[in-house]
């Protein structure tokens, strides 16, 4: 890619501008598999890099602090009312600048210090935000955790607990519990999760970030009917801007946006609302909810592959858009894998797997997933070719083979070259 592309920009400075085309490059030329990452299109890129930048908006739509809101207005009412239709709930806030202040708000709007939060462990695949300890969370709240299950069986084994998250749920009455995380490659049982929180007096709140896309395409269950809270960020597999949304029952709404604002933030970031409000309408058309199925089929059919190939996956396979491979069989690393797989163009991360004995910056495994790989239009005959990538990387990791992961390399770039990726220069 060239920086000729961002004419101003390479105009004012040209060091700048060729950092963003050395990361265009990248992003055109290796397989991402991260799954908390996907691409953009051109028309959310466009609207979140307008002269919205320029103004200031705190409030909401009728009620702000500053005059001339007239079009931020309509922008900020078009997404909200997008997000709701999307979501089929009573109330959205589409102000949170992120997820982890989307959460922050949540505690805001139900709990106190020292109150306690349940969520799943961190190791588990849970998030940081959900009560964890090094999280401001953990420090602020009281923290406790439920996880998977180690069994012999695998259809339990690495699966949650429902039985297990009740009875601690009852004995330790939390005022929130959290379902949702970052590694949780089967489908969360909401209704279950309801009933428990129904049981145990506490507000239940479905962190979807990583599944929003599949749940707005119809490929995962809506937590809506069931939970008091969705918090959501508006990337990763709802191929949005890097925001969030909180959405919420009628009977929450106050609460929750009084603690956006004034209770947390700001003005928020017009320009990612107007990119989050272009997202929400792409995600209402036919052709998403397509793509949203296309996800789940191809991670499926790459956890096949990767089964064949004999790898050791949490769970024994996925439901949704995310792989966790555990690599202790391998005797490889997760970060010496993830930083092999990396120069043979294979984009991952290390992530701990449960129950891993190694420590969280060199665990046992790594994170993949399929929605960047997806919305560039590979499919599902395309997922024996990276399971074969992957599996020559590892074995050429163990050995230290730099000349196998630069053919794996190679080859990732020709298919590459194949799929253009949404949203980037074509040359």
């Amino acid at each position: 890619m060239s920086a000729s592309h961002h004419p101003a920009l390479l105009a004012t400075d040209p060091e700048l501008a060729s950092f963003v085309a050395a990361e265009e490059t990248l992003q055109a030329q290796t397989l991402r598999l991260i799954p908390s990452e996907n691409y953009v299109s051109a028309a959310v890129l466009e609207a979140s890099g307008t002269v919205l930048q320029n103004k200031y908006s705190e409030g909401y739509p009728g009620r702000r602090y500053y005059e001339g809101q007239q079009n931020i207005d309509r922008i900020e009412a078009l997404a909200v009312e997008r997000a709701k239709g999307l979501f089929g709930v009573d109330h959205a806030n589409v102000q949170p600048y992120s997820g982890s202040p989307a959460n922050l708000a949540v505690y805001l709007a139900f709990a106190k210090p020292g109150d306690t939060v349940m969520g799943m462990a961190l190791p588990m695949g849970g998030h940081l935000t959900h009560g964890w300890g090094v999280s401001a969370t953990g420090s602020w709240f009281r923290g406790v955790q439920y996880g998977v299950q180690a069994t012999a069986d695998p259809e339990t084994n690495g699966r949650i607990d429902y039985d297990a998250v009740r009875d601690l749920a009852l004995a330790e009455r939390p005022k929130l519990i959290f379902c949702g995380g970052t590694a949780l490659p089967r489908t969360i049982d909401f209704e279950a999760f309801a009933s428990i929180a129904k049981e145990a007096g506490s507000v239940l709140v479905a962190d979807v970030a990583h599944i929003a896309g599949l749940i707005a395409g119809g490929a995962h269950p809506s937590p809506a009917g069931h939970v008091d809270v969705i918090s959501t960020t508006t990337h990763k597999t709802l191929r949005g801007p890097r925001g969030a949304m909180l959405m919420c029952r009628e009977e929450h709404a106050k609460a929750i946006d009084k603690a956006v604002f004034p209770g947390l933030q700001g003005g928020p970031h017009n320009q990612t609302t107007a990119g989050i409000a272009v997202a929400l309408h792409e995600a209402a058309q036919p052709a998403f909810v397509s793509y949203a199925h296309a996800v789940v089929a191809n991670a499926k059919a790459l956890a096949a592959a990767l089964l064949e190939r004999g790898f050791d996956l949490v769970s024994g396979g996925t439901d949704n858009h995310l792989i966790l491979i555990d690599l202790t069989g391998k005797d490889v690393p997760g970060k010496i894998a993830a930083k092999a797989l990396d120069r043979a163009g294979i984009v991952v991360n290390y992530n701990t797997v449960p129950f891993d004995p190694r420590k969280p910056f060199d665990p046992s495994g790594i994170r993949i997933g399929t929605p960047s790989l997806t919305s560039r239009g590979l499919g599902v005959p395309h997922m024996p070719v990276v399971a074969d990538w992957i599996a020559r990387a590892v074995s050429a990791a163990a050995t230290s083979d730099e000349p196998a992961l630069a053919a794996i390399r190679a080859e990732v770039g020709d298919l590459m070259a194949a799929f253009p990726a949404p949203g980037l220069p074509l040359s």
